[in-house]
């Protein structure tokens, strides 16, 4: 994969436009987020008595991080994207976490809605990280197979969040 900026892994410095293998960026960041957004949705809807400040600078400062670490290895252009299609999914997401906290005997409704944005912003940034992955480990970035393993990708999504719906 190309970085976009210069970055730093593992104490070695990787200039703007080099390549480096996913592996030194996928495995990190998707047990990082895991581990952060898990606490992020467990602080949102199941811990008593977290404050929405808290919460809110919690999730905010880490969101914010994981935002400038993708600007620098996927470009702002891609980020950009991303963002604008999150809004869009709002209602998917919505209609989903009914799904999850229902089994927990909890719905979206018991929360006002400022509760849902850090596990919505954390949903969008994993979903945007696992899409880099699929395109970088299948080898079709910027080949003329990433449309059909996007559009692969894009149906199967879909799909996961039919079957999530309530």
């Amino acid at each position: 994969m190309r970085l976009h900026k210069g970055l730093t892994i593992n104490g070695v410095t990787h200039a703007a436009g080099s390549e480096v293998s996913p592996w030194l960026v996928y495995p990190f960041f998707l047990v990082h987020m895991g581990v952060f957004g898990a606490s992020g949705f467990f602080m949102a809807y199941f811990a008593e008595d977290v404050p929405l400040l808290f919460l809110f600078a919690h999730g905010g400062f880490a969101i914010a991080i994981y935002l400038v670490f993708y600007r620098a290895i996927f470009g702002m252009d891609t980020v950009k994207w991303t963002l604008i299609n999150a809004a869009l999914g709002a209602g998917a997401y919505l209609s989903t976490i009914d799904t999850v906290l229902g089994a927990f005997g909890r719905d979206a409704d018991d929360f006002g809605w400022l509760r849902h944005a850090i596990p919505f912003g954390y949903t969008v940034l994993y979903a945007f990280l696992l899409r880099q992955a699929v395109l970088d480990f299948s080898g079709v970035r910027d080949t003329p197979k990433q449309d059909l393993v996007e559009w692969v990708y894009v149906i199967g999504s879909a799909l996961l969040w039919l079957l999530l719906a309530r």
